[in-house]
């Protein structure tokens, strides 16, 4: 063995046979026994390095990986096989061989190199030098890790470096190539923004990097509408200013104009007041997105948009002619839109169509008061600040519709019985001392604090109030109702069987409102939820809203404390919060008992196509409710389960579907204006779950064929199928939703009592 092991070649060989034998056991002892019998160990390693074969098909590591390994390991042992034993010149030349090695190699061989052969000690431009040629050689993930781990950020051009990142979908690489660099982080946002710009040109940039070639998925990653969402992230990661990202700004600006329209004219579920004060604050100083405004309001209203021309005395020859005919009949005097809204002309008592329809808190106008100075601070705190009492909080912000990262609390209403307090977070100066009464109510475990949905409150203050980070606010003695609420949900769920979507038309109440309409009786008036609420002074239908919001937290409290039996409620409220993570998790074993349960019945379905998913003996439609026919349910598809609308339109089931470039927000949009059931997958979930009604999103699994997801469907909504609800609905209104013949039988199968063999006629397709 002296002879073989003497040898690297011979040794290599052996090594390699164990290693396609998987013989794990050998291949370490060998290998172990080989390093101690070679006169140079360091040299011998790297001769069998660069004769070991790379990544094989159905090995998860390599050869090669596993003798690093096994080096490390019994380099603790041998301690005198470290470079620190070899002449300099010697050490030097084993460097670079190491070196040279890692451009080949898999990423796994990089800190085992570095810590055997001390790269980081070698010349910093030799270093780069090969990092250089790495990037040649097309290994832009590895050049950019060996980077990292030799600090080398300082040397190199990140656009050169995080250029093919990006390009190559690796931006979460590209994030961490320029951690703990201030200006590299804020060159990769503002590179970011450059391609947000019109005159970007992606296939330009291509040019530069030839041997770069880009899939499809990569290629619509670099689309303004992802690379906003990027910059905006990492602004707030980084802490970039926002001027210094125009292009994003603008694209976010221009979107909440088309929302903002959206709001207005389509669904006008907006006040005039709610438009002009965001309107204002989004065009405000810039020329362009003035003349967007303008081009956009002419779709709805040409006389709106004559007028807003006039107001910010637009250039002619940039308006539409139609608004530039309308502007010529204005005074050059007209500025009517501009004007700030003089809130004493608002009564402060609501009409009696508005007191029939929405809560109303039993609250005079003397009992809110509006608190803006340090005398007044100090009455609030008099009444607030007694043990025993029961506080509601609620905090208001401006809304930023995507425009700001993070939002700041500009009002915080402290209800307490037979009065509310305002705090006024925008006056001057007046913000510290805010705070530091807040820290003192939130800890005082003796005063009551209720709220809903208090985490995104909390982290609006972090917001407001940067220090909290480093001196967090101690919470003591608050009751979430939204945990109440959740509770008050599962209950009814429960009680209600699987079928918890509702699929009644209209649009829903949801949070807040919804809860104090299934206590109260009356929901929550939230027209003026989007309001600007920094704008000063405050409208009266404003501090309506904003009294309501926070009293209405007391009333829910005192309802149910009187009888939570009712609501599926223990007898201490305060307990549901410190119960409900326990709650969470036996509903997510639920969860996964019944996606087995539904897999199980997929699969004999698969082996025996007369067991339907829906309807079978099984599982009674009765059991679930009453049964509905396709025609019964309408849905709105997200954009990522445009097969799944195909199929369930060929089922009967009127569906709306979402092009690639829509929005996820235009689901719920359809969702609220035509009562439809939003059927979407993944993260866009979160986010339109909180923009319907409740139980109106169901999410499903976007990996999982048409097929087996329109099945999950029909089983959550008990829709009953026929025969002769195969096809009843055109196909051409969907675009390319035509199902082809062969996959009629998959349809036929889901027919309760019928077979894939059964015979169907297929019709023609629709015109």
């Amino acid at each position: 063995m002296s002879q073989t092991g003497a040898d690297p070649d011979a040794l290599g060989e052996l090594l390699f046979d164990l290693w396609s034998c998987k013989n794990l056991e050998g291949l370490r002892l060998q290998a172990s026994r080989g390093f101690s019998e070679m006169q140079e160990p360091l040299v011998g390693l790297l001769a069998l390095l660069g004769s070991s074969p790379g990544p094989q098909k159905g090995r998860s590591s390599t050869l090669g990986h596993f003798l690093l390994t096994e080096f490390v390991r019994w380099m603790r042992g041998n301690p005198q096989a470290s470079l620190k034993n070899v002449a300099a010149d010697r050490a030097a030349g084993l460097q670079r061989w190491a070196l040279g090695l890692i451009s080949d190699s898999q990423p796994g061989y990089v800190d085992a190199l570095l810590d055997i052969y001390q790269l980081g000690s070698l010349d910093r431009e030799l270093l780069v030098k090969h990092v250089h040629y790495m990037q040649d050689c097309c290994s832009y993930k590895e050049a950019a890790l060996l980077a990292m781990k030799l600090e080398l950020q300082a040397e190199l051009d990140m656009e050169k470096m995080c250029v093919p990142l990006v390009l190559l979908d690796k931006l979460q690489l590209a994030e961490s190539y320029v951690h703990g660099h201030a200006e590299l982080q804020e060159r990769l946002v503002v590179l970011l923004d450059s391609w947000c710009s019109p005159d970007f040109s992606l296939e330009n940039l291509c040019r530069l990097y030839l041997r770069l070639s880009l899939s499809k998925h990569q290629a619509d990653q670099i689309q303004p509408k992802m690379l906003t969402k990027h910059v905006f992230r990492l602004m707030e990661r980084f802490r970039v200013d926002p001027a210094k990202c125009p292009n994003s700004v603008y694209k976010r600006k221009l979107d909440s104009l088309r929302f903002l329209a959206y709001k207005r004219f389509v669904e006008k579920t907006m006040s005039v007041e709610n438009w002009r004060d965001h309107v204002q604050a989004a065009v405000e100083g810039c020329t362009e997105l003035q003349i967007n405004l303008v081009e956009l309001l002419n779709r709805y209203s040409i006389d709106e948009a004559a007028q807003w021309a006039h107001s910010y005395n637009l250039p002619r020859e940039r308006l539409p002619f139609d608004v530039r005919e309308v502007v010529k009949s204005l005074p050059p005097s007209h500025t009517a839109l501009l004007d700030v809204c003089d809130q004493s002309s608002e009564a402060w008592e609501a009409t009696e169509s508005h007191r029939e329809r929405f809560y109303q808190p039993p609250i005079a106008k003397d009992k809110v008061h509006f608190v803006s100075v340090l005398e007044e601070l100090e009455s609030c705190k008099k009444a607030v600040m007694q043990s025993g009492t029961v506080v509601g909080v609620d905090m208001e912000w401006r809304a930023g519709f995507g425009t700001v990262s993070q939002q700041r609390v500009s009002l915080v209403q402290l209800a307490a019985p037979g009065q509310v307090f305002l705090l006024d977070l925008c006056a001057p100066g007046f913000s510290q001392h805010v705070l530091q009464f807040l820290r003192q109510l939130l800890c005082a475990s003796s005063i009551l604090k209720l709220g809903y949905g208090m985490s995104g409150d909390l982290k609006c203050l972090v917001a407001t109030w940067p220090e909290i980070r480093d001196e967090p606010l101690k919470v003591e003695g608050v009751l979430d109702l939204l945990h109440v609420h959740q509770q008050i949900q599962r209950g009814r769920r429960a009680w209600a069987g699987p079928r918890s979507v509702e699929v009644a038309g209209g649009p829903a109440e949801k949070g807040l409102s919804l809860l104090v309409q299934q206590v109260l009786g009356r929901p929550l008036d939230k027209e003026e939820q989007l309001s600007n609420w920094e704008r000063r002074p405050l409208r009266t239908s404003q501090l309506r809203y904003a009294v309501a919001d926070a009293y209405c937290l007391l009333d829910v409290y005192s309802v149910l404390s009187e009888d939570p039996a009712s609501f599926g409620l223990p007898a201490d409220l305060r307990s549901v919060s410190s119960s409900t993570p326990a709650k969470s998790k036996e509903e997510k074993r639920a969860k996964d008992k019944m996606r087995r349960g539904l897999k199980k019945s997929r699969d004999q379905s698969v082996k025996d196509p007369s067991l339907s998913a829906v309807g079978t003996e099984q599982e009674k439609p009765g059991s679930q409710g009453p049964c509905l026919a396709p025609q019964d349910l309408h849905v709105v598809c997200d954009n990522m389960l445009q097969g799944l609308g195909r199929f369930l339109r060929c089922l009967g089931v009127d569906v709306r579907m979402l092009e690639n470039v829509d929005d996820h927000r235009v689901a719920a949009e359809l969702a609220r204006r035509e009562g439809r059931v939003i059927l979407t997958s993944g993260q866009p979930y979160i986010s339109l779950k909180s923009q319907v009604g409740e139980g109106r999103c169901l999410a499903l699994d976007c990996s999982e064929k048409a097929r087996d997801q329109a099945v999950r469907v029909l089983k959550h909504f008990n829709i009953r199928l026929t025969p002769q609800d195969i096809f009843s609905r055109c196909q051409l209104s969907v675009g390319d939703a035509h199902i082809a013949p062969r996959q009629a039988p998959l349809l036929r199968a889901l027919v309760p009592g019928s077979s894939s063999s059964s015979h169907l006629d297929f019709p023609p397709r629709a015109v």
